[in-house]
């Protein structure tokens, strides 16, 4: 099982958990398409993990917008000369009560999460249908696609539905070897948590202390936060299982905090 010389896409890898998965894909010896919103920090990722340029690519893509996630993964091809393994990673989180969630929010978060997710697929579907080299389709998920919790319904709502997207992909997938898999972290302690931290204490009435301790990590069996290096490693396992006996799967990484 390997990753060496196939091509990944890993959108809003940038920063964050994409990042690590871009690091761990190319330490596999994978080449890696930095994928993300901020066109001027994908291009600086690329280079910081790629001096040579040979390996990594940096491409600016906001995956809610048709033309760009076509040209982008066309950019992808273009370069690689094809796409193996997709990873759908880009996401955003707001929060706040359902009675009072904006429609307007709600729209944008299931845009960047289901929207995106179908729009790269589709574009990355296309090439590895064409090329018959069969491929990997990897979607970040969470513990919220099998949980609910308060405050976040249309992130709860979006990561829900990415399992029932790889599900059709894998069936859809499998006559040309195609695979799909959702990975579902716990809380990983990145910006996007850090921001989460205050707005929960703000929301909930309670010390941000007691965000960490009681609402995000009450259910791990350590109170650890998952870490980069975890969802990385996962990732790089479901890109590397090269048979259809693992598709249409999902894997909670969360310290125990959802148990299947």
């Amino acid at each position: 099982m390997s990753v060496k010389d196939k091509v990944a896409v890993v959108t809003g890898s940038a920063s964050g958990i994409g990042k690590g998965i871009a690091v761990a894909f190319l330490r596999a010896g994978a080449k890696v398409v930095i994928a993300d919103l901020n066109v001027a920090g994908a291009e600086a990722t690329a280079k910081e993990l790629d001096p040579s340029g040979k390996l990594a690519l940096g491409v600016g893509i906001d995956v809610t917008n048709e033309a760009q996630v076509d040209s982008g993964m066309a950019k992808a091809i273009e370069v690689f000369g094809g796409i193996d393994i997709l990873v759908s990673n880009a996401g955003v989180q707001i929060i706040a009560p359902l009675d009072q969630f904006e429609f307007a929010q709600w729209k944008k978060m299931l845009a960047i999460h289901l929207d995106g997710a179908f729009l790269t697929t589709r574009a990355a579907l296309r090439n590895m249908y064409k090329h018959g080299r069969g491929g990997s389709i990897i979607y970040m998920g969470s513990v919220h696609s099998k949980e609910a919790s308060v405050l976040k319904a249309p992130y709860v709502t979006a990561k829900h539905g990415l399992i029932g997207l790889a599900k059709v992909v894998a069936k859809e997938g499998a006559a040309h070897g195609v695979r799909a898999n959702v990975i579902c972290p716990g809380f990983v302690r990145t910006p996007l948590v850090d921001k989460q931290i205050p707005e929960q204490a703000q929301d909930l009435g309670i010390t941000e202390a007691e965000v960490i301790k009681n609402v995000m990590l009450k259910q791990t069996v350590d109170g650890e936060f998952t870490t980069i290096e975890d969802v990385a490693a996962a990732t790089l396992f479901f890109a590397s299982f090269e048979s259809n006996a693992l598709t249409g799967q999902s894997m909670v990484v969360s310290h125990g905090w959802f148990m299947q």
